[in-house]
């Protein structure tokens, strides 16, 4: 192992800076086990929710079987506490034998044979947060050999129990390390979270550079005040946070909490329409084991989901913000479509927002608008006044397409000029949208 590590080292000392391995050039998908499941060890009493191998297994039958992979959902990550309190005798991390008795290696390839992929964690410090062994600068060459040798497909590299210094080096040493060992690992870096999330501290020229998806801001909570003060968060910096982001670079505001404890319906669907204007990596902290099906039609909604993954990469931003505590939110989509949210704030009752297509910057034309959440379509003029009914701390999201291409043969028939007339019936056009 000496020997390897010794040919790695230097085959690492010549390779480049950048992250250059092609990987997540759409948000990534999937579940990750820390919020639901946290560092949960007693497999003793409760074993069907500690952290052990049983579970990994059982979240990747279900993705695999009820429809989740299909959409996307194809990366189960392990989180803090899997491994062992100590390395083994070559130095490596080892996973706790009493948990993974199959090891690594095996639950990847259980993984791959039902076409799912295997994230892992680790920690930059001296310890992980939940106090188990980390991967410091002198470990990191032989941890992320170890990680391909076990076929990992994604690692989450976190920064407790370290300083700024370390973390300048070592997140960066870190990239070039997973790409020396030539097997293809989404990198996912929580270094801005550790440094406030903003320039001058945080460099997101060079995180895109060598990370595929990075953490801004603290760990999400389950419960609505956390995701609101995630959301509220990305917004008000939303014009340094949405330069950083594209394919294969992204802004990360943490997992879906949606089909756990924390939110209600309403809730549920305004995280995960806000999650997809924010191009956001879908990572579920639930039980797919007893998930409800109101949290898993959300969560399986094809059309946020096209919205988030849309290839083009492009951020959104809040655009309106207004007394009465409804806020919109606007995303371009490819093929000149966009995403529209309509968000309240409020905790009274639904609220009734008049506004048109026009007023929110919308082009002149006519415009196909589907309801994400009730596949309601209707055709819009941009000129037409529309009213939203938002349910309190819930959304209305609407996918809009391109406008209506003028039809020329109708605007000059009998060779005189004629007024506008659009390929859609103007009869299919209502005043008021609700």
């Amino acid at each position: 192992m000496h020997l390897v590590v010794l040919v790695f080292a230097s085959a690492l000392s010549v390779a480049t800076l950048a992250l250059d391995n092609g990987l997540m050039r759409t948000p990534p998908m999937g579940w990750l086990a820390w919020e639901r499941f946290r560092c949960d060890i007693d497999c003793e009493h409760d074993p069907k929710n500690c952290i052990s191998e049983n579970l990994f297994i059982d979240m990747a039958d279900r993705l695999s079987e009820d429809g989740w992979r299909e959409l996307g959902y194809v990366y189960v990550n392990i989180d803090d506490c899997w491994s062992s309190m100590e390395r083994d005798k070559q130095g490596r991390l080892q996973p706790d034998p009493k948990r993974f008795p199959g090891g690594i290696h095996k639950l990847a390839r259980y993984m791959h044979d039902r076409g799912l992929k295997l994230g892992i964690y680790g920690d930059m410090g001296t310890h992980t947060c939940g106090g188990y062994p980390g991967t410091p600068m002198d470990k990191i060459m032989i941890d992320a050999l170890t990680f391909a040798e076990w076929e990992v497909d994604m690692f989450k590299y976190d920064g407790c129990y370290s300083n700024a210094t370390e973390q300048e080096q070592g997140y960066p040493f870190m990239s070039k390390a997973l790409n020396a060992t030539g097997r293809p690992i989404g990198y996912s870096c929580s270094w801005p979270a550790y440094q406030g999330g903003l320039p001058p501290k945080v460099n997101y020229t060079q995180l895109g550079e060598i990370c595929n998806l990075w953490r801004n801001y603290g760990d999400i909570q389950d419960s609505w005040d956390s995701v609101l003060s995630i959301i509220d968060w990305v917004f008000e910096n939303q014009d340094v946070l949405i330069s950083a982001a594209g394919p294969g670079r992204w802004n990360d505001p943490d997992m879906l909490i949606i089909g756990d404890f924390g939110l209600s319906m309403d809730q549920s669907r305004a995280q995960m329409a806000l999650w997809a204007i924010m191009a956001a990596p879908l990572f579920m902290s639930n039980d797919l084991r007893t998930i409800s099906s109101g949290a898993r039609s959300i969560l399986q909604n094809k059309m946020v989901i096209s919205i988030d993954q849309d290839p083009m990469g492009i951020q959104g931003r809040r655009i309106v913000k207004e007394k009465s505590g409804i806020e919109v939110f606007w995303r371009p989509l490819s093929g000149n479509a966009s995403a529209l949210v309509f968000f309240s704030r409020r905790h009274d009752m639904p609220y009734r927002y008049q506004t048109s297509l026009s007023k929110l910057n919308y082009t002149t034309g006519s415009y196909k608008i589907i309801d994400v959440f009730t596949d309601k379509t209707v055709m819009l003029k941009d000129s037409t006044d529309f009213v939203v009914s938002v349910n309190p701390t819930g959304v209305v999201m609407w996918y809009v397409s391109a406008p209506a291409k003028l039809n020329l043969r109708q605007l000059y028939k009998g060779g005189k000029l004629h007024h506008h007339t659009y390929d859609d019936e103007e009869n299919a056009i209502p005043r008021v949208f609700l």
